[in-house]
């Protein structure tokens, strides 16, 4: 019988969890007073933030690494820290403090992580909701040393109130901007355009923008996705410095300037604007169809990015429902990481989350074709991506196969996951016989969550879990097994070594 890791048990003291899959015990968690669901819902020449978040940006920037999470636990235990006023912090110091460039990766993950950390906290009992925000809280330190070294000391300076335009031109200048890749044009009137529109129709704008290239293996996408949804809980109040960080972020480019030239990362999406038109106005009243899901995946294998555009069009047109295109474009990034468990592959599947996302939250029709295609168009690149890293296994997701017998019975949560730091094709096989025999997604989600607590060392632990256990209930029921079990390759196995922020974490609070 299979021992499940729920998600209270695992943290509190005195149980039997604490020895499960080899994770110790982080009862101290307990000691912070515990974040309630209220809590986290919606509801110089230096960049200035509003005056009730200042103060919590100066703590996290200007504490020193060591004394950063025994401040902060002081704070939050005296009633002075909230946890929407500690995520505000945190998000805005990393804009304020890092550069994205030269790429929208690296240390700027420091920003994209926020969202990721967020959703890890909200996934966990109310009193462990502060281990994945402590994380962050102490990568960003990290992030900022780096930032000095790299550029410079790099500071959001503040908006050039002159430049920015009137609540009627700043639409049309943003556009603009964006289009001509004027980085100093777009700074100010991203600016004005917030100040004059809400933060659905802005976001509709920057949904467009960050899926127009493919710079920086998908982060452009993953920064508006996950800005948004970040704001969405600490208020839109917060929303320039984040916005002006963004739209400088999607400016990124190499050599000359984009918009006079047709490089590789762009000519999808110019093909897609004009493609898009090709896809019926009832585009959304297809039926499912699996079989049209086989088929994509395959073209994924070895098409080109118009190849596989091509036959979404194709496929939308003669009735086949969206979903059924979605499932075959998350179950194909699942599939790349299968092929090469690296960076490359990992960012297919959280590019994919990200421009999922945006499709959801859309409300313009051209922009949710426009996030199929240029999904598709992305996987294809990817693919050629991992191609120039090394070598990609011709493992592809209709071969993965249980490895017990119906008749040998489930194995266990704890089995799986010992597996998979030595043996990922095994946890991979072994967690697709857990699923079909048992239908528990829930502990097996459950106890990579923990893992990726105990054991992760770096953003991508955290963006990469975040998205693929969301994803797996954004799928159909028919492929969502095979797409969880082809994502075990990036997931934290129980034999890997506990990170250090454990242990500095439990220190603090015992102090």
């Amino acid at each position: 019988m299979s021992h499940v890791p729920t998600r209270r048990a695992f943290l509190q003291s005195g149980t039997t969890t604490g020895a499960l899959l080899g994770l110790g015990n982080l009862g101290f968690l307990s000691q912070l007073r515990p974040v309630s669901a209220a809590e986290a819902a919606l509801d110089s020449n230096v960049v200035q933030l509003k005056p009730e978040i200042a103060p919590v940006v100066h703590l996290i920037e200007e504490t020193p690494r060591e004394q950063l999470l025994e401040e902060v636990a002081s704070r939050i235990n005296l009633g002075r820290l909230s946890y929407r006023e500690l995520l505000a912090g945190l998000l805005l110091s990393g804009v304020k403090n890092v550069e994205p460039r030269p790429s929208v990766g690296h240390k700027f993950h420091t920003v994209l992580v926020v969202n990721s950390a967020h959703l890890a906290s909200m996934s966990s009992p109310a009193e462990h909701r502060w281990l994945p925000i402590f994380w962050a809280l102490d990568y960003y330190k990290s992030a900022a040393a780096r930032d000095v070294v790299e550029r410079g000391d790099w500071t959001m300076q503040r908006v050039d109130e002159a430049a920015v335009p009137t609540s009627g031109k700043a639409l049309q200048e943003f556009d603009a901007a964006m289009e001509s890749w004027d980085a100093s044009a777009a700074d100010a009137a991203i600016v004005g355009f917030a100040r004059a529109a809400g933060a659905s129709r802005v976001y509709e704008r920057l949904f467009r923008y960050g899926i127009r290239d493919f710079r920086s293996i998908g982060h452009k996408a993953i920064y508006v996705a996950n800005s948004w949804r970040t704001l969405q809980c600490i208020g839109w109040q917060h929303s320039e410095p984040v916005l002006r960080s963004l739209v400088y972020a999607l400016q990124m480019h190499e050599g000359e300037n984009p918009s006079k030239r047709d490089a590789d990362a762009d000519r999808p999406f110019r093909r897609n604007a004009e493609l898009a038109n090709n896809i019926r106005s009832d585009w959304q009243s297809g039926s499912a169809d699996n079989a049209a899901t086989q088929d994509l995946v395959e073209g994924l294998q070895t098409g080109s990015p118009n190849d596989v555009c091509d036959l979404v069009v194709e496929q939308l047109n003669r009735g086949v429902a969206p979903q059924s295109i979605w499932d075959a474009l998350f179950v194909s990034a699942g599939e790349l990481l299968m092929r090469q468990p690296a960076i490359v592959a990992l960012h297919a599947v959280t590019t994919t989350n990200a421009i999922h996302f945006a499709y959801t939250a859309s409300g313009e029709d051209e922009t949710r074709r426009l996030s199929m295609l240029q999904n598709a168009a992305f996987l294809a690149m990817f693919r050629e991506a991992m191609r120039k890293r090394g070598a990609v296994s011709d493992k592809f997701v209709d071969k993965l196969e249980s490895t017990q017998s119906q008749a040998s019975g489930a194995p266990a949560v704890d089995e799986i996951f010992a597996a998979l730091s030595d043996a990922p094709d095994t946890a991979a096989s072994k967690v697709l016989t857990f699923l079909k025999q048992t239908g528990s997604a829930r502990d097996v989600i459950d106890a990579a969550r923990v893992l990726v607590f105990l054991k992760g060392n770096n953003a991508h632990d955290y963006k990469f879990s975040s998205a693929v256990l969301e994803d797996y209930y954004a799928i159909s029921p028919h492929w969502r097994d095979t797409y969880l079990a082809s994502n075990m390759y990036m997931l934290r196995g129980s034999q890997s070594p506990d990170n250090n922020l454990v242990a500095r974490t439990r220190a603090a609070l015992e102090a």
